[in-house]
């Protein structure tokens, strides 16, 4: 089999294992995070109800405010909790993408760098590879052994997570107002993204050609299940907070924020 066809195949294996494995995971966290967002809705209601009920228990048994505090908060959790049992979407269900994707992440990296350090054994079939890597290249990539000196891959690389990044930003209903906390993750995204060009352009091409398609399919999927007919398709439900329009909002957020 000629080296170029061996590194496409290998890219082309990937790519379906990412749309078996995390295609699924991926709906099914969206599924979770839309459950999430309507129970919510039941929340006020509930609210009100054992504010009613604290009032009354404060005239019958002379709670003071720290106390009626404290029965307050404690009821409303058991009130979430129950409502998250009933419909099954425990928020910690919304991070399972991440716990199969970062070890996936790891893996595949250790195992491309192992490929071309010939690890744990320089054996035959170890240099065989090495080889192959060093000789067959990907598309302007003559030696994936070897950083990319074109610094195409990296700067490519960190786009597309800048990409990703804002996509997520631009997507979102603008009447809802990003937390501190979000703000300073997606900051950090934003700086973690930048200083990955610089990383990825001192490792073999072999890893950024993993890692840029690795970004690349994710962005995809991300923009696919923006679309409400593909999320009614996978039966994700319906938010009050979704767009109905995502990526007429993305461009005209876009340059509302050009213009800014």
């Amino acid at each position: 089999m000629p080296t170029q066809d061996y590194h496409g195949g290998l890219l082309l294996f990937y790519q379906l294992f990412l749309l078996v494995v995390t295609v699924p995971l991926a709906i099914y966290q969206q599924s979770i995070a839309a459950r999430l967002e309507n129970l919510k809705l039941e929340m006020p209601d509930i609210a009100n109800e054992l504010k009613k009920e604290i009032g009354i228990a404060v005239r019958l048994y002379n709670w003071d405010e720290r106390t009626a505090r404290i029965n307050y908060n404690r009821s409303i959790r058991k009130q979430w909790n129950h409502l998250v049992v009933r419909d099954n979407c425990h928020p910690l269900k919304t991070t399972v993408l991440l716990w199969v994707q970062l070890p996936l992440w790891l893996c595949l990296s250790i195992s491309y760098r192992n490929l071309v350090y010939m690890l744990p054994h320089r054996d035959l079939n170890a240099q065989l590879t090495f080889a192959e890597l060093m000789g067959g290249g990907f598309a302007f990539i003559p030696n994936l052994t070897i950083p990319d000196a074109s610094w195409i891959f990296p700067i490519g690389l960190g786009l597309l997570n800048l990409v990703i990044i804002e996509l997520q930003l631009l997507s979102r209903n603008p009447d809802i107002k990003p937390s501190r906390v979000q703000k300073i993750f997606t900051n950090v995204f934003r700086v973690l993204s930048v200083c990955l060009v610089p990383i990825a352009a001192s490792v073999p091409s072999c890893l950024v050609l993993y890692w840029t398609t690795s970004s690349a399919f994710g962005m995809c999927q991300n923009l696919i299940l923006l679309s409400p007919k593909v999320k009614r398709l996978f039966g994700i439900p319906k938010t009050a907070v979704e767009v109905k329009e995502p990526y007429k909002m993305i461009v005209t957020n876009f340059k509302s924020k050009l213009k800014m």
